[in-house]
C-alpha cells in the first residue's frame, strides 16, 4: 500500500519551474495550441502552486481532528484538481463560471436527517462539471442527484463494511498479474451478471474493449482474461482500485456509475461531508462522538482511504498525461 507521505514524494518530480513549463508546452503541443510556448510559462507558476497548495490541505489533515478533515480534503483536491485542469485546459480558469463547486445540496438537513439517504445534485456549470468533462470526458450528467450511500458503494475499499454491516456483497475480488497482464476474476460473476459463458464473452467484446481479443477463458474456478495494457488505479473502470490491499475489485451490479472515474465521487463526498461539517455543527459532532449513526464507521474510513487515494489518482493522472506527451 502507498502512504500519503510515498505519494507526495511522488510529486516533487514536478517541483520545478522548467520542468514544469517544458511539461505544460508538451501538453499543449499536444491539443494544437499555437501559443503552447506561452501559456507553459505564463501557467507553470499557478501549476506548482495548485500542487503546493493542494498538499498542505492533505498534511494538515493528517495532522487534524476528525471533525475538520473534509474541509481540508475536499480544498486539498480542489487545488490537485486544478492543477490537472491546466494540463488540458490551457485557459483556466477561463469564466467564473468554472469557480464555483458545480454541485449542491440542502444546507439545512431535515429534522431525523440520514447521511446515507442525503443527496447531492450535479449543477450546469462549476468546477465539478468542468473537470469531469475536461479530464475523463463525462457529459450530460448535469441535474442528476447522488446519494451518499450510492457514493459510497462506488468507492471499492468500502466494500468490506457493506458485507460486514449489511450482509451485502458489493463486488469479487480480482486477480491481476501486472507480468502477464492477466486476470482472474470469480466465475461467480456469472451468477451475478446472469450470464452464460458465452454471453459473458460477447458482453466484454462489446463493454471492456481493452480485454484481448480471444482471450477469455474458463480456468477452473475463474474466468481469465488478458488486458491489452497494464491495469492501474486510474481509468480502470469498471474495476475498482482497493488501496488498502492494493488490488481491484469488480462490482457485481452493471450500472453505469462504475464506468464512472471514481475521481467524481469523492469529489461528491467530499462536497458533502464538507458542508456538513461547516454547516450541521451539531449533528456532524453528535456523530463524531456519541457514535450512534451507522454512517460514521463508513464516513471514518472513506477520510481515511480519500487522503491518500484522491492523490494518488491524480498524480496517475498526471503522470498519464506527461506520458501522452512523450
Amino acid at each position: 500500500m502507498l502512504h500519503c507521505k510515498d505519494i507526495w514524494n511522488k510529486f516533487t518530480s514536478f517541483h520545478s519551474t522548467n520542468i514544469a513549463q517544458q511539461f505544460l508546452y508538451r501538453c499543449y503541443t499536444k491539443i494544437d495550441r499555437e501559443d503552447a510556448k506561452q501559456k507553459s510559462y505564463t501557467n507553470c507558476y499557478a501549476f506548482l502552486y495548485y500542487l503546493q497548495h493542494g498538499q498542505n490541505f492533505y498534511l494538515t489533515a493528517k495532522h487534524s481532528s476528525l471533525s475538520v478533515q473534509p474541509v481540508l480534503l475536499f480544498y486539498g483536491m480542489v487545488q490537485l484538481l486544478k492543477a490537472c485542469l491546466l494540463t488540458v485546459d490551457a485557459d483556466y480558469p477561463e469564466s467564473a463560471s468554472v469557480l464555483a463547486h458545480g454541485v449542491s445540496t440542502r444546507k439545512r438537513k431535515k429534522q431525523n436527517y440520514e447521511f446515507f439517504a442525503d443527496e447531492v445534485k450535479i449543477q450546469k456549470h462549476g468546477l465539478f462539471t468542468h473537470f469531469s468533462e475536461k479530464m475523463f470526458h463525462v457529459k450530460q450528467i448535469t441535474g442528476e442527484k447522488f446519494r451518499m450511500r450510492t457514493l459510497l458503494q462506488r468507492i471499492g475499499d468500502l466494500h468490506e463494511l457493506f458485507e460486514i454491516y449489511y450482509d451485502q456483497p458489493l463486488s469479487r475480488k480480482v486477480f491481476y498479474d501486472h507480468f502477464s497482464q492477466s486476470l482472474l476474476i470469480p466465475i461467480n460473476i456469472l451468477d451475478d451478471y446472469h450470464m452464460t459463458f458465452d454471453r459473458f464473452i460477447s458482453y466484454v467484446a462489446k463493454e471492456w474493449n481493452w480485454i484481448q481479443e480471444g482471450s477469455v477463458q474458463i480456468e477452473g474456478d475463474y474466468i481469465k482474461a488478458t488486458y491489452r495494457h497494464r491495469l492501474k488505479p486510474l481509468g480502470c473502470e469498471p474495476f475498482m482500485f482497493d488501496l488498502d490491499h492494493g488490488s481491484y475489485r469488480l462490482p457485481i451490479n452493471r450500472e453505469e456509475m462504475f464506468h464512472l472515474p471514481e475521481v467524481m465521487f469523492h469529489y461528491l463526498l467530499l462536497y458533502n461531508l464538507s458542508m456538513i461539517s461547516r454547516y450541521e455543527t451539531e449533528w456532524w459532532n453528535e456523530l463524531l462522538h456519541s457514535y450512534s449513526s451507522e454512517a460514521y464507521p463508513f464516513i471514518h474510513k472513506f477520510l481515511s482511504i480519500t487522503s491518500e487515494k484522491v492523490p494518488l489518482l491524480l498524480y496517475e493522472y498526471l503522470l498519464a498525461e506527461s506520458k501522452k506527451t512523450d
